[in-house]
């Protein structure tokens, strides 16, 4: 693809715009737009992020935003990018799997930090160049590492799931909890012991029983999250191994 067939929104993602713009430099940018809109998320929530609402907030008017960003997704997927400009990659012990675990747990924490990332349709995350940074972390962590790149991307493509699917359940819960809804556990033994017929799922209401004789892990707690992400490793290290033997 010829660089003038990338589309315009990532032209401007990754900050070059179509063509420069004769005249004094504007006051204002998409960077000023972009760090107003995670403000105004940062606050109230992406639902409160509108192009009116961020135009409000710097002294404009919307349509003094749209010749700097030319819709909303094209806000959202800026907005989006600029989580991963907040990243930094953790120290570690040097080997491959600790890093990869510094590299997920940093995103983990950032989405939990920023929920209404969950929020971001995922047709918005486009690859930007903090996104590109991010993921650039991950293969140097996997340089030694005998996979081939399609391996590897399926490697880091897993783990991108992961944080995704252990983010929305650490946000979700910590929703119900605040709208004073059960915990799931807790849901489970209710109707175990009050609306299930005894013997129906024995195998369930042994778990539950088990689960029931030592303190219950907090959900949302550094162990709960770690522990995910440790199964989760223990089968890439399998298929490493498998690979590498």
């Amino acid at each position: 693809m010829d660089e003038q067939e990338v589309p315009p929104a990532l032209r401007r993602l990754w900050g070059r715009p179509e063509r420069p713009r004769r005249g004094p430099k504007a006051s204002l940018s998409a960077e000023r737009i972009v760090t107003a809109a995670a403000e105004l998320a940062d606050a109230e929530g992406l639902a409160a992020v509108s192009m009116a609402r961020v135009a409000d907030s710097l002294g404009y008017t919307a349509m003094a935003l749209y010749r700097h960003v030319e819709s909303k997704d094209e806000l959202l997927a800026l907005l989006a990018d600029r989580l991963a400009a907040d990243l930094v990659m953790p120290g570690h012990a040097g080997d491959w799997r600790s890093g990869l675990a510094a590299w997920t747990r940093a995103q983990i924490d950032a989405v939990l930090a920023r929920p209404w990332f969950l929020d971001l349709p995922l047709a918005v995350l486009q690859p930007g160049p903090h996104r590109m940074r991010w993921l650039e972390e991950a293969f140097v962590v996997l340089r030694e590492v005998r996979l081939t790149g399609e391996e590897k991307l399926a490697v880091v493509g897993l783990l991108a799931q992961h944080v995704l699917a252990e983010a929305r359940v650490q946000v979700e819960t910590v929703r119900a909890a605040e709208s004073d809804t059960a915990h799931p556990v807790h849901d489970f033994e209710t109707v175990l012991r009050h609306l299930a017929a005894p013997g129906d799922f024995p195998e369930l209401a042994a778990a539950l029983t088990g689960a029931g004789d030592g303190p219950r892990t907090p959900a949302g707690t550094d162990a709960e999250i770690d522990f995910g992400l440790g199964i989760v490793l223990d089968g890439v290290e399998v298929f490493v191994r498998s690979r590498t033997a």
